[in-house]
């Protein structure tokens, strides 16, 4: 087994039974994506998609899979706000669309928080498990944004139109449960049991017939790369403008003063 740099927010470990990991790695800002993970995170997904061995898996350290943009550092920045939005989106986009695009299979294991861009991460897996204790949430129109990471594409193809707008538009969340029982995941795990079981499921599947996987995952993907890119795109730009306008600055800030209260 190769291990990683400790001080790296996005670690890539290269198991001995074929898995590739890719694990978010900064647990104690609820692997929050600021420009240094997102970067991180484009990175290693490119690393990892010139050499993804048998099946791909997609974790993350501590007690949230990703709570989404880090808003502490994109508060505060004035007009430069959207700029270093949309750099943040682009690389998380380009992150998203290595994943998406993998030969091989792609296993995401999702515990705690899945809130923001977490959710597109969560959901780009081709098999996605879920523990109890998750909380999908988008909440971004609650801070004045719109959708990134490719939400607003994979909800609606995931649960369909009505129940994406549910999600989108008021913020609902939804436990592992409601996650599995909705088809967002492909099933839910006691807590204790999700490591186990997501890494089992990959090392089932990088054990498997190779190329029929390969030919199988393309035929399940086949028309929809080129669409993802250009919808990712305009989720990037979308964001971008909303964020540096008076509006969403002054809900973040808000944000983030509750939380401190609370």
């Amino acid at each position: 087994m190769t291990l990683p740099r400790s001080s790296d927010p996005v670690r890539i470990v290269r198991h001995d039974d074929g898995v590739v990991e890719v694990r978010l790695d900064a647990p104690g800002r609820g692997n929050a994506l600021d420009l240094g993970t997102a970067d991180a995170l484009r990175d290693a997904t490119a690393e990892v998609a010139a050499d993804p061995g048998g099946a791909v898996l997609l974790r993350s350290a501590g007690g949230s899979f990703c709570v989404g943009g880090d808003l502490r550092a994109f508060a505060g920045l004035g007009a430069e706000t959207g700029g270093y939005v949309h750099a943040v989106a682009s690389a998380a986009h380009a992150a998203i669309q290595a994943l998406y695009e993998l030969p091989v299979p792609l296993v995401t294991a999702v515990r705690g928080a899945a809130a923001g861009g977490g959710i597109g991460l969560a959901l780009v897996g081709d098999i996605v498990l879920a523990a109890r204790s998750a909380r999908f949430r988008l909440a971004y129109t609650a801070i004045g944004l719109t959708p990134d990471c490719g939400a607003s594409w994979f909800l609606p193809r995931l649960v369909g139109p009505r129940r994406a707008a549910d999600l989108i538009l008021t913020n609902r969340v939804l436990t592992g449960d409601d996650a599995e029982q909705w088809g967002l995941v492909s099933r839910c795990v006691e807590d204790e049991e999700l490591d186990r079981a997501a890494h089992r499921t990959a090392a089932d599947l990088a054990a498997g017939a190779g190329d029929a996987l390969r030919a199988a995952k393309g035929l399940l993907r086949a028309g929809g790369g080129a669409e993802l890119r250009f919808h990712l795109a305009e989720e990037a730009r979308l964001i971008a403008s909303l964020a540096g306008g008076t509006a969403a600055q002054e809900r973040m800030t808000s944000f983030l003063a509750a939380k401190s209260v609370s």
